[in-house]
C-alpha cells in the first residue's frame, strides 16, 4: 500500500514549524558538502527564467554526436549517491506532504542545468549520465535492501556538464555545443546536501522516499538499511563539509559560469580518495568554463597552458568529478579506477575529428556563427574591425582560422622536443603563451597552481611534492593500469592512439595562453576568470570595466556582445576587488609606445568607434 498522508498531518503542522529552527541549527553541525549554507533559513534561493518560445541548437557540425555526447558515462559518481537515490530524493523545502522531486527538470534547469526533452527515459538534463553499478570505497556495489538486492546505479556530471552554453534573445534560446556552462554548482550542491538531510530528518519524508527506492510496503529491516546507507552519505558530506569550513577563509565563491577546476580536482584526487584532510585547498581561483572546440589540436591546455596530453586531461577530469580511484588500499589493486577510458577516447575524438589542415580546416566539434536571429552584423564596421584586429589581437590570438594565413606552418608544428611525425601529417598549433607579467590578469589561477604541494605515501611511488607534476604522475599511472589490465593488454600501438600520439607533458608557468578567437562571441563572460561581463568592455580601460556584476542571467546583449549585466534577484554577484575574480589586465589604454605597454597595457588607448568595429569584427569569427 503506497504511503499516504493521515489526518493527523494537520494537526502536526503547526507544531512542525516551531521545529524548523532547531532543523536549522542541526543542519549546520551534522550537514552535508553545503547544508549550512542555506538561504533565509531553510530555502537555496534561485533566480526564475521566463520560459524560452523556441529553443534552437546552433549549427557546429555536431548533430550525430550531440545526443550521445550529452550523456556519455565517464565513470564518475560526482553526488555520492545513486542515481535511483537522485530520482526519488525531493526538492529542499520543508513540509509534511510531498513536495516537487530534485531531478524535475524545470527545478534543475534553475541551476543552470539545461533541460534534456530528447531522453525522457533517462530523466536527466544534459550533461548527467547514468553509469554502471555504484561502489563504496571497497569496491562493493550499492544494493537495493530488497531482494534480488539489485545493483543501484552511478549518476555522474561528464563533460557536457560544463561545456554545454546557452543565451537567450527576443524569446528564443540558443544553444551552443562546446560552450562554457551557465551553472551554479556550488548552489546545487547546496540542495542536494539539504534534499538528503531533510529526507533524514522531516517526519513521513524518509517514508515516501524509501517506498520508491525499496518498493510498495517496505519492511521496517529494509527501511534500517536504507536508514544505514543514508547515514553514511550524511557522515561523509559532514566530512567534506569540515574540509571546506577549514579553508572557507581562503576560497573565493564561484557562482553561475565558474568552477575552480584544478584545485577542486586536486582536492578530490589528494585528500578524498587518498583520505588525507591536509591535502585539501581552498578554492581560491575560479575559472569560466572554457570554450572546447578545436582544443584538441592545442599543444597545451588548461587556461595556464599545465597539459599537454588528451587521455590524461580527460582522465584527470573524470578523477575530479568523482570518478572511482583506489589510492590506499594495495590488496584491491593501486590505481584500480572505475574510470570509462573506452568512453574518454571516443569523446576526444569526436570533439577532435581528423587532422586539421588548409584544405578540411577543423572537421570536429566546429564554432558556431552568429545567427540570422540575432541583429545582423554591420560589414562596413566589421571590415574596420578586421584592420584593428591584425593591428592589435593576431599577434596573440593568431589570424582567423578562416584566412589562409591561420594554416602556414608558422603556427603549426610538431610538439617540442620532437622531430618525427608520429602518423603522416601530424601537427599541433602552438598556441602563445603570454606571461602574466605581460599580460596582468588575475594571478590566482597560474600562481596558486605552482605553488600547492601535496602529501603522497611512497607506496603510490610519485616523484614529486608539486601539485601538478603528482597530478600528472597519479593520472598517468592510473591510465596505465587500465591498460596493463585489458585482455589482452591494450598494445603500445593502440595507446599511443589514446594517448592523442602526444606525452604526459605537465608544466606550471607563470602565464595564460591565448586561443583563437573564432566563437568568441558565443562564450561570455570574459578573461580566464569571467570577470568581465561583455567584449566591448573587455576592449575598454580598467577603469571603465563593472566593478561588480550579476552572473547567472541568460538573456543576450547583440551590441557589447554578451549576457545582460541587469541585477539578477538570486543570481551571482562577482565582485572584481577580490583576489581571484580581478578584471585588470589584457588593456588597451597605452599611448602607442612599446615602454607604455606593461603592467597589464597591451595596446594603446581605443576609441569608443574602434572598440565598436573591433566587436562587430569579432561577431564574425
Amino acid at each position: 500500500m503506497a504511503w499516504k498522508p493521515n489526518s493527523i498531518v494537520a494537526s502536526l503542522a503547526l507544531l512542525f514549524s516551531v521545529v524548523v529552527a532547531a532543523l536549522v541549527v542541526i543542519a549546520s553541525v551534522i550537514g552535508y558538502p553545503y547544508v549550512a549554507k542555506v538561504y533565509d533559513g531553510i530555502r537555496v534561493k534561485l533566480p526564475e527564467y521566463p520560459t524560452a518560445r523556441n529553443t534552437r541548437w546552433l549549427d557546429q557540425n555536431w548533430k550525430d554526436q550531440r545526443e550521445w555526447f550529452h550523456h556519455a558515462d565517464q565513470g564518475t559518481a560526482t553526488f555520492h549517491i545513486p542515481y535511483e537515490w537522485f530520482m526519488a530524493l525531493e526538492q529542499p523545502e520543508i513540509s509534511l506532504t510531498s513536495v516537487g522531486l530534485l531531478s524535475d527538470p524545470v527545478y534543475l534547469d534553475r541551476f543552470g542545468f539545461i533541460p534534456d526533452p530528447a531522453n525522457p527515459k533517462l530523466g536527466l538534463p544534459i550533461g548527467m549520465a547514468r553509469g554502471k553499478a555504484m561502489v563504496d570505497a571497497t569496491a562493493q556495489p550499492w544494493k537495493n535492501p530488497r531482494a534480488p538486492y539489485n545493483d543501484l546505479t552511478r549518476i555522474g556530471l561528464t563533460c557536457a556538464a560544463c561545456h554545454t552554453g546557452r543565451f537567450t534573445y527576443n524569446g528564443t534560446e540558443f544553444l551552443v555545443d562546446g560552450g562554457p556552462a551557465l551553472t551554479d554548482l556550488g548552489k546545487f550542491r547546496t540542495a542536494l546536501g539539504l534534499s538528503l538531510f531533510f529526507t533524514s530528518v522531516v517526519p513521513y519524508r524518509f517514508d515516501r522516499f524509501a517506498e520508491k527506492i525499496i518498493g510498495p510496503d517496505p519492511s521496517e529491516v529494509e527501511k534500517s538499511q536504507l536508514r544505514a546507507q543514508l547515514g553514511k552519505i550524511l557522515a561523509q558530506g559532514k566530512w567534506l563539509s569540515d574540509l571546506d569550513t577549514m579553508v572557507a577563509p581562503q576560497s573565493v565563491v564561484e557562482g553561475f559560469g565558474r568552477l575552480d577546476a584544478l584545485n577542486r580536482i586536486g582536492n578530490e584526487v589528494f585528500a578524498v580518495d587518498l583520505k588525507t584532510p591536509a591535502n585539501y585547498a581552498a578554492t581560491s581561483a575560479p575559472v569560466h568554463f572554457p570554450r572546447i572546440w578545436d582544443a584538441s589540436w592545442f599543444d597545451w591546455v588548461q587556461y595556464n597552458a599545465s597539459i599537454e596530453q588528451p587521455m590524461v586531461r580527460n582522465a584527470g577530469e573524470a578523477m575530479g568529478v568523482s570518478a572511482m580511484i583506489n589510492l590506499t588500499d594495495a590488496r584491491g589493486g593501486l590505481y584500480n579506477s572505475g574510470i570509462e577510458f573506452v568512453n574518454l577516447d571516443r569523446i576526444e575524438k569526436s570533439l577532435a575529428g581528423k587532422q586539421p589542415n588548409a584544405s578540411t580546416g577543423f572537421t570536429g566539434l566546429k564554432s558556431p556563427q552568429w545567427p540570422s536571429e540575432l541583429p545582423p552584423i554591420d560589414k562596413t564596421l566589421a571590415g574596420q574591425g578586421a584592420a584593428l584586429y591584425r593591428e592589435h589581437c593576431q599577434r596573440c590570438h593568431l589570424p582567423p582560422v578562416s584566412s589562409a594565413e591561420f594554416w602556414t606552418s608558422d603556427f603549426w608544428s610538431l610538439p617540442d622536443g620532437r622531430t618525427v611525425e608520429r602518423y603522416p601529417g601530424e601537427r599541433y598549433l602552438r598556441v602563445p603563451i603570454v606571461r602574466i607579467t605581460e599580460i596582468g590578469t588575475d594571478p590566482a589561477q597560474a600562481q596558486d597552481m605552482l605553488d600547492r604541494k601535496v602529501a603522497v605515501p611512497k607506496e603510490l611511488d610519485i616523484s614529486s611534492d608539486s601539485f601538478g607534476l603528482a597530478l600528472g604522475e597519479v593520472t598517468a599511472k592510473t591510465v596505465k593500469h587500465w591498460y596493463e589490465g585489458q585482455t589482452p593488454p591494450v598494445s603500445p600501438e593502440k595507446r599511443e592512439d589514446m594517448n592523442g600520439y602526444r606525452d604526459n607533458g605537465i608544466q606550471a608557468p607563470l602565464a595564460y595562453k591565448a586561443r583563437p578567437l573564432n566563437g568568441i562571441w558565443a562564450t561570455p563572460p570574459y578573461l580566464h576568470n569571467g570577470s568581465v561581463p561583455n567584449l566591448y568592455a573587455l576592449l575598454s580601460p580598467v577603469s571603465e570595466r563593472p566593478t561588480k556584476f550579476y552572473l547567472g542571467n541568460r538573456a543576450y546583449d547583440p551590441v557589447n556582445v554578451g549576457y545582460s549585466t541587469d541585477r539578477l534577484e538570486n543570481g551571482f554577484e562577482l565582485d572584481t576587488r577580490l583576489r581571484g575574480n580581478t578584471n585588470t589586465g589584457h588593456e588597451f589604454n597605452g599611448d602607442g609606445t612599446k615602454q607604455n605597454e606593461k603592467g597589464g597595457v597591451i595596446g594603446r588607448l581605443l576609441t569608443p568607434g574602434e572598440r565598436r568595429a573591433l566587436v562587430e569584427f569579432l561577431k564574425t569569427m
